[in-house]
């Protein structure tokens, strides 16, 4: 029997919540989830309690989610790897349609691209010709094969047709410490972290694969105002919950997150991991994931790029 959606509103939760990461502590889903799971438990009245499930790119802890019941007091944090993985694997442990329900897109982190702060080339178009001049030889890490930051990288290398040569880490931090340490030549990452070093002069900033130039970072030219055209590429973090949970339910969670986008102190906490705040309805990033999936499926199959 179906209850009437004001019943479902009213009633729940009736118990705590489960937010699943599906990656270690420490990290930038981990934290985000982290705020998360803080500022949403006292509006929804009941405890939010992060649970993580690392392993396979996120196919875990969206698996693990995907088994729980439909009832919205498991949730779970995914990042741009989420809306890729259905073409990275042949086969994945759960339908991405049926299984997983969009709730609200949080926010999004537009990628930086960084070069060690010795490096002969002082832009995006000067490490282009720098590859073409020797292909192959250009390096650049990732957080793994199939991370945001690895596929805008390999998206930048097919539109200026240059061939790069990828360097997978687990994480973005040894990533960052080999670009520092002058072992990789380039790496595309989310700001807080590239900003650091930056201060530090460990590194140098050419370039955002934003569409516009970011407010927080106006001197830093976009990828394509260098001439390569819709190189855009972000990580982001967002919600989404079992497939069949009642509608009700799903929207009285996204206005949820939608109320703690408009608060400041929230807001804050977020842009300081280089989150731009969004905070969107369930169709909207219902939206965003599928348009994210196609953008990424042509990247993936391009490049031959697998993960069993």
């Amino acid at each position: 029997m179906t209850l009437p959606r004001a019943v479902h509103a009213q009633a729940w939760p009736q118990r705590p919540l489960t937010l699943i990461v599906p990656y270690p502590p420490g990290g930038f889903t981990d934290v985000t989830a982290r705020l998360v799971a803080q500022h949403l438990a006292p509006l929804l009245g009941q405890p939010v309690v992060v649970d993580n499930r690392p392993g396979a790119n996120g196919t875990l802890g969206v698996a693990a989610l995907a088994r729980a019941a439909p009832d919205g007091c498991t949730l779970a944090m995914v990042i741009a790897a989420h809306a890729a993985n259905p073409f990275l694997y042949t086969r994945l442990p759960y339908d991405p349609v049926r299984d997983i329900a969009a709730v609200s897109l949080v926010g999004t982190a537009p990628l930086l691209a960084a070069v060690p702060a010795a490096a002969p080339f002082a832009d995006i178009r000067e490490l282009v010709t720098h590859a073409r001049r020797h292909p192959g030889r250009v390096t650049f890490g990732s957080s793994g094969i199939g991370s945001a930051a690895h596929l805008t990288t390999e998206l930048l290398a097919s539109v200026a047709q240059v061939e790069l040569t990828h360097v997978p880490y687990r994480g973005a931090a040894p990533a960052l410490a080999d670009l520092v340490a002058g072992r990789i030549d380039l790496l595309l990452d989310a700001p807080p972290a590239l900003i650091q070093a930056q201060r530090m002069a460990k590194l140098r900033i050419i370039a955002t694969a934003s569409e516009q130039r970011l407010a927080q970072w106006p001197e830093v030219p976009t990828i394509t105002e260098q001439g390569f055209d819709s190189v855009v590429g972000s990580t982001w973090a967002g919600i989404v919950t079992r497939g069949g949970t009642p509608r009700a339910v799903i929207d009285r969670v996204a206005q949820e997150v939608q109320r703690l986008a408009q608060r400041n102190d929230f807001k804050q906490r977020l842009e300081a991991l280089g989150l731009l705040v969004v905070g969107s309805t369930p169709q909207a990033f219902e939206e965003f994931i599928a348009a994210e999936a196609a953008k990424w499926r042509r990247v993936i199959e391009q490049a031959h790029i697998s993960l069993g």
